[in-house]
């Protein structure tokens, strides 16, 4: 057994905080800085360049990416030979958020009851997924996610009959429904399978995996490529500006589903898909 004290936790993820809002990840700029070779459109390229100025200019600072800093969501293994002493996982989480929105000037954008409209004033409570796996360690995964992107998300339960071409219609039509508000290119993570809400999961969960990493399963494997190569001709571009550069990936996961069911989830995100994993 593994004591880890709670203020451990705390510190760790008031530095993912800050991290995440404030340097991009080595995948997402290399995808980038791809696409300025790529894109087609003059202007778009343009705005690709002035993307990653932006980032670049974030991470020398250590400033944020964007305005809307995001409701913090975590994702947690917690192996089955860790003993926490102190706080709770969840209250050592929320105060890691506390500190880390208060201390890094990260924009408060959580709301206690969603028609009373009151801010909390230090972006708490966060959205927290746990795991439990063998091993004595703790695996802390921290996705902010702004409401630009994820307003522009959709679910939708199709029928078994729908088949693949149901589920690349969606996805599509979705797309082309959000447009410029998602603040393109986007990364799309789609969860088939599971119940409403396990499928509402895993598609924001695929938002985490390094985007040069294809689903293991090469049928989805080849999807994935599908949705990317038709997103792409959709023709909104960087920022709404046109051009060939609507989307950076498309990361798929699944659950083993109902018989009777096909769940399908789209997790819209920004360029910037932050994100930060550590280990305790």
């Amino acid at each position: 057994m593994r004591i880890i004290n709670s203020e451990e936790i705390t510190k760790t993820v008031k530095e993912m905080c800050i991290k995440a809002n404030c340097h991009i990840n080595c995948d997402i700029k290399s995808a980038l800085e791809n696409s300025v070779q790529t894109e087609k459109s003059p202007v778009s390229k343009g705005v690709l360049e002035n993307l990653l100025k932006n980032a670049e200019i974030a991470h020398q600072k250590e400033v944020p990416i964007c305005q809307d800093t995001g409701m913090a969501v975590f994702f947690i293994e917690i192996g089955n030979e860790v003993f926490i002493e102190g706080d709770t996982i969840t209250e050592a989480v929320n105060k890691g958020v506390s500190q880390g929105y208060t201390e890094g000037y990260l924009r408060k954008s959580v709301v206690a009851d969603p028609l009373d409209r009151v801010n909390t004033k230090d972006n708490t409570p966060a959205v927290i997924y746990y795991d439990f796996v063998k091993g004595d360690k703790i695996k802390i995964t921290f996705a902010p996610k702004g409401f630009g992107s994820e307003n522009k998300s959709a679910l939708k339960m199709l029928n078994p009959s729908d088949g693949v071409q149901g589920i690349i219609d969606f996805v599509i039509d979705t797309v082309r429904k959000a447009g410029a508000n998602p603040c393109p290119p986007m990364v799309i993570g789609v969860g088939i399978g599971g119940t409403m809400d396990k499928a509402a999961q895993i598609a924001k969960k695929a938002l985490t995996r390094d985007i040069t990493v294809r689903n293991e399963k090469e049928y989805y494997k080849d999807l994935e490529n599908t949705l990317l190569e038709k997103i792409n001709k959709l023709g909104i571009g960087p920022q709404g500006m046109g051009g060939t550069t609507t989307a950076l990936a498309v990361n798929i996961e699944t659950y083993p589903t109902h018989i009777a069911g096909l769940p399908v989830a789209v997790n819209v995100n920004c360029h910037a898909t932050r994100h930060a994993v550590e280990e305790i």
